[in-house]
């Protein structure tokens, strides 16, 4: 695929005027506060597997509702001490997998904690485990329209809440330094660190790779690709429906939750990128509020944007936001 999107000049200047809501903070204040009547009643169960150099630990955690959340924690196997960690968050239609899929942050020194993703996990490349027990009206295939009649029903509504209770179960087990804890994920996952980036004020870093969920409007009209394709998909058969859809959309946009990030940032976009179009992640990355940002651009590559250069990238841009002052 060609380029197909605004040129690199414009894409760096790109600010679209996107709607907020008035309620926007008080709406994600009092969403968290909800999740946190709950205890968060994080769990580390050892797993005992063929690999030496790293701990695993199957992780259960309290997430939106008190439902609960599954995860892995991967540590270095001589750690001792409190170690900086990443906080990963899964790509569309993914699951946390197995364990030995998630050793490179742990080979580097850190502790790894990867989310599940509710719901997610049958798309045939990694599994998951946590179940979304939240039912919906009806929804075109896939995790996009699903309660997206009202943000308070919307399914990122629940999946973001579980995203910042992962944070917090992170810096509950005793090998992680609660004040060295980056977030982390590409696609889908990036959007959600993004997200978390705008709801945790005192991480260390944010990590969005090739970032889904950015600029809902133009995402959803400019490529045929899902997932944004399934936005225009539940409105071809719902007509007159667009102001209520992209009125909820508008509480889940990573585009306002950048502009609330303080943390160092360090984002990557791909120009022949169809799913995650350039322009959306810029919309992002324009936006974020973070003096310490840049990102890793891509001329020629899709969707798998950097891939391991970008891996690269992480590993020798992070340690100088992660080591001990």
């Amino acid at each position: 695929m060609a380029l197909f999107d605004l040129p690199l000049d414009q894409l760096r200047s790109y600010r679209p005027e996107l709607p907020e809501p008035a309620d926007f903070d008080q709406f994600w204040l009092t969403t968290l506060a909800e999740a946190r009547e709950c205890d968060l009643d994080a769990r580390f169960e050892p797993v005992s597997l063929p690999l030496p150099g790293v701990r695993v630990f199957d992780v259960g955690y309290a997430g939106f509702g008190g439902h609960p959340v599954k995860g892995w924690l991967v540590l270095p196997a001589g750690a001792r001490e409190p170690l900086p960690a990443v906080v990963e968050y899964i790509g569309y239609g993914g699951g946390r997998g197995l364990p030995h899929m998630h050793l490179l942050w742990a080979a580097a020194g850190f502790a790894h904690f990867v989310m599940d993703t509710r719901g997610q996990g049958s798309a045939g490349w990694a599994q998951g485990d946590t179940p979304d027990p939240v039912g919906s009206a009806p929804a075109y295939p896939g995790y996009m329209t699903r309660g997206i009649e009202d943000p308070h029903t919307y399914y990122y509504r629940r999946l973001y809440t579980d995203a910042v209770r992962a944070v917090e179960a992170a810096r509950a087990h005793p090998l992680v330094d609660p004040a060295r804890v980056a977030v982390a994920g590409i696609s889908q996952g990036g959007g959600v660190a993004i997200a978390v980036g705008g709801l945790v004020p005192d991480l260390a870093a944010v990590l969005p790779d090739v970032p889904f969920l950015c600029d809902f409007p133009r995402g959803s009209t400019l490529t045929d690709r899902p997932p944004y394709k399934e936005i225009g998909l539940y409105l071809k058969a719902r007509r007159g429906g667009r102001e209520q859809v992209f009125h909820t959309l508008s509480y889940f946009d990573a585009v306002h939750f950048a502009a609330r990030a303080p943390a160092p940032a360090l984002f990557s976009a791909a120009l022949e990128d169809q799913t995650c179009p350039p322009s959306t992640v810029f919309a992002a990355f324009n936006s974020y509020a973070g003096e310490e940002k840049s990102i890793e651009v891509y001329e020629f590559n899709e969707h798998e944007g950097g891939g391991p250069y970008q891996q690269e990238a992480q590993l020798r841009w992070l340690p100088r936001y992660l080591t001990k002052p």
